[in-house]
């Protein structure tokens, strides 16, 4: 975790761009005859007291535990290229910080005698009197800009700071204790990280093992048993971390599953965002259909707007035109979107807070249904009408999902399409209609666009529907263009509609109501676009 600065004199990773000068006279003279930066002071951010109350809600959860929880570092995308930076969901959550995290960051909650004490270590500006300033692409700020000071950073998220120079130190000084579960991380967000805890537990645990080994030499123990003994609590021991990790990643879920007030007014604005998104492709529809790339088209459109409004898109878009509606995650986006297509998009805008929307519209390219899409399109609304009607606080959250099976089941029985009636499909040992629609109904949606995955089943899909949980409702209905059990007609037809749920005290509220739903909405969206 030490941090490794670059000089110029040193051989970068890719010598072919070198191009620094490594004379003294050149780091004389840039380390020089820079303005003072004025030095202002932030008030905390809006998402700080919220921050502060999950750390709370974690911390009562695994007391007397050091709790690491990493932002993560970029990930290459080739060579020297790395994928846009974005911080771990649970660091996020529990910091406030969101498109401006700087990577590399590490919240660590210590065992105090009042729960934890939160400390979040990060890389500082080095300044300009430092040769990284120029000369290391991957953090000087020539290159990547200003990074915030320490006391910045504490002051905009109302955290104490550290450098990760001092987690060093912090990680050096961990006791991991009681079979390594002393020490809890959140093992995805930063694999180098995890490995230097492993590793940590290992040597701790391997010297209280060999100390055992060691006071049971004058035993009648043999000493390759007392050597087999050791080498099984070892492993005991590396499954029992894991476990105690996994737990820590289960809570960090099940901490999102009802959103606080901050994260659902987040909720609004991405959909907001959404909306304005839906409407800029809406207006680019006679781009779409005149450029042989058109989904590309309609992908760029969303995309750009996206960027305007918020962070980037909360997943990547799907904007998936005739038979590719039929393929659920179509995101090559490389086709054409014809006149008489229906186009499926699925897409949200992720704010900076990194909360995200998630909505599905299908649209009829050439501004109107015909009579079998809207048959198809009626018969998906009314599922997401239906799964809609059944939410409340109280019910299980898996009632959504049979509550749209019961209408899918239904209009698949009266198109003729199930070798069975709709009653006998929906049968657990049947299922016959789920041919056409093999997902699920809703996710649990928030910082994440599949928010809370880690949840128990228990919480999750068993789990009781409480207010202030926000979730998705997206029945479909998909024809693949080579499925002889339908007639021709329905072949390449592919429809879904997908809508943000906030469960209120007493039913629920559909966030993205506002964005045209019912095929006569649509059609009359497309009208008054073109007109």
């Amino acid at each position: 975790m030490a941090e490794q600065r670059t000089t110029a004199a040193e051989a970068p990773a890719n010598e072919n761009r070198s191009t620094t000068p490594a004379s003294d006279a050149f780091r004389q003279h840039i380390s020089s005859g820079w303005a003072e930066r004025p030095v202002v002071m932030p008030a905390p951010r809006e998402q700080a007291p919220y921050a502060a109350a999950r750390r709370l809600r974690i911390s009562a959860l695994h007391p007397e535990k050091t709790i690491v929880i990493p932002a993560g570092d970029s990930k290459q995308r080739s060579n020297d290229t790395d994928y846009p930076y974005r911080a771990h969901s649970a660091f996020s959550h529990l910091t406030g910080w969101g498109s401006d995290t700087v990577p590399g960051s590490v919240l660590v909650l210590e065992p105090s005698p009042e729960g934890h004490t939160p400390r979040l270590y990060l890389r500082p500006s080095a300044g300009r009197g430092s040769d990284e300033f120029y000369a290391n692409p991957a953090i000087g700020e020539f290159w990547t800009g200003a990074r915030p000071s320490l006391e910045h950073v504490a002051a905009d998220l109302a955290l104490p700071t550290g450098s990760l120079e001092e987690l060093d130190a912090v990680l050096g000084g961990l006791r991991t204790g009681d079979g390594g579960t002393d020490v809890l991380v959140v093992r995805e967000a930063d694999p180098a990280l995890t490995r230097r805890i492993d590793a940590l537990r290992r040597e701790e645990v391997s010297a209280a093992l060999a100390r055992e080994v060691t006071e049971a030499s004058g035993t009648s123990v043999p000493v390759e048993v007392r050597r087999q003994d050791a080498a099984s609590a070892l492993d005991e021991s590396v499954t029992a971390w894991h476990s105690a990790d996994a737990e820590l990643a289960r809570d960090l879920s099940e901490l999102r599953l009802v959103k606080d007030a901050y994260e659902i007014a987040q909720m609004r604005e991405a959909i907001e965002a959404t909306h304005t998104g839906f409407d800029d492709v809406v207006a680019a529809l006679p781009e779409i259909v005149s450029h042989p790339r058109g989904e590309r088209v309609v992908e760029g459109t969303f995309n750009r707007r996206a960027r305007i409004e918020g962070n980037t898109v909360g997943y990547d878009t799907i904007a998936a035109a005739g038979a590719h509606a039929c393929i659920l995650h179509w995101v090559r986006n490389d086709g054409p979107v014809l006149p008489g297509d229906l186009v499926l998009i699925d897409a949200g805008v992720e704010l900076d807070s990194l909360y995200t929307a998630d909505i599905t519209r299908t649209l009829p390219a050439s501004g109107r249904f015909n009579d079998v899409q809207r048959r198809v399109y009626d018969a998906v609304l009314e599922a997401a009408d239906a799964a809609f009607a059944a939410v409340r606080p109280g019910i299980r959250f898996r009632e959504v999902h049979a509550a749209a099976m019961q209408v899918i089941a239904r209009k698949t029985a009266e198109w003729g399409l199930l070798p069975v009636t709709a009653a006998e499909s929906l049968e657990p040992e049947a299922q016959y209609h789920r041919r056409y629609m093999v997902h699920g109904t809703s996710h649990h949606l928030g910082i994440d666009v599949h928010d809370c995955a880690q949840a128990r089943r228990d919480f999750y899909h068993d789990g009781i529907v409480e207010a202030g949980m926000v979730f998705t409702i997206e029945p479909g209905l998909y024809f693949q263009p080579d499925d002889l059990t339908v007639p021709e007609e329905y072949r390449g037809i592919g429809v879904r509609i997908e809508d943000d749920i906030l469960v209120t005290a007493n039913g629920a509220e559909n966030l993205s109501r506002a964005i045209p739903r019912t095929a006569d909405e649509v059609e009359a969206w497309i009208a008054r676009s073109a007109s």
